[in-house]
């Protein structure tokens, strides 16, 4: 099969393509045939010293996929071959999706939503369950509740902005001026433009801030937290600043889950969740694809189509 993996530790040059021999699914396993496989900033920090991603013999890539269920391994009975399923497959551990098949425990996948195409489905997993697990299953958020969402465009953050707005939550962003009206269309009931104002001179009483941005967004985010209120953030644990008394201010490192992937997929699928796509490119142009996330400007995610 095709796959893309890393020659060596570096920037974006070193992602190459090659010939893989085809997984087979062990026992609770399914083999997937990837038809998309979304492009996430853990992917570009992984390749670039392969970080805390524990790797295998051979150092894929990615972990968003898409696709058709090609084969079931014994004893699986959630899926059949040809079902169309998505999800974020043994993450942290290597999964390689930025490739033709993948293999992983058939509960790494849910159905794929029913309304959205293989390059839409690519683009949720990691970063909606990133959100629906810090929104959610950390934060508990509930209707009425006032939400901060920091960069609110990003790849978690418009799906952030779209979770919270579901569960009837106030929601606040910020986000460059250029992209204030798409937050409102998405939901937001207020947008901060971070480049002229101090969010923490303009905003307060809120109970949740989701930390998509890490260094000392944390530390600034506890001004305007209630007590009792949730600060999650998502780059690292030293995003976790020092002296949050009164308040729950934790690391959130995502976990696939069926659970949620079936939650995601039902408020797709009700009209309520919709992947922004900022760019779709082939397998083989993986190298422009983390050149242009690293930019840091893209609004929403970037797929690869493979299959």
């Amino acid at each position: 099969m095709r796959a893309v993996v890393v020659s060596k530790w570096g920037g974006p040059e070193v992602l190459v393509e090659t010939q893989a021999e085809r997984p087979e699914p062990g026992m609770g396993e399914v083999l997937v045939r990837v038809h998309a496989a979304g492009v996430n900033p853990v992917d570009w920090k992984a390749r670039e010293s392969g970080g805390l991603i524990p790797w295998g013999p051979v150092p894929a890539v990615g972990w968003d996929v898409s696709g058709t269920v090609e084969a079931v391994g014994p004893g699986v009975t959630l899926y059949r071959a040809g079902d169309e399923v998505y999800g974020m497959p043994r993450f942290p551990q290597q999964a390689g999706a930025y490739a033709e098949y993948v293999t992983a425990p058939a509960r790494h996948f849910a159905r794929k939503p029913a309304t959205l195409d293989h390059v839409q489905a690519a683009a949720l997993p990691l970063a909606a369950l990133t959100a629906w697990q810090a929104l959610v299953d950390t934060a508990g958020v509930t209707a009425g509740q006032r939400v901060l969402v920091h960069a609110a465009a990003g790849g978690v953050g418009h799906l952030a902005v779209q979770i919270a707005k579901a569960r009837g939550a106030y929601v606040i962003g910020t986000a460059s001026a250029g992209k204030h009206d798409l937050l409102r269309e998405l939901g937001a009931d207020e947008v901060i433009d971070y480049r002229t104002t101090d969010f923490e001179d303009a905003v307060s009483d809120v109970d949740v801030v989701i930390d998509a941005v890490g260094g000392d967004q944390g530390r600034r985010s506890l001004k305007v937290l209630k007590a009792g209120g949730h600060l999650v953030t998502l780059p690292g644990p030293d995003g976790v600043p020092d002296g949050a008394e009164g308040v729950h201010a934790v690391w959130l490192l995502v976990e696939p889950d069926l659970k949620g992937l079936q939650e995601i997929a039902a408020l797709a699928d009700r009209g309520l969740l919709k992947p922004l796509i900022e760019a779709v490119l082939p397998l083989e142009q993986a190298a422009k694809a983390h050149e242009l996330g690293e930019r840091g400007r893209t609004t929403g995610k970037i797929v690869l189509t493979v299959v």
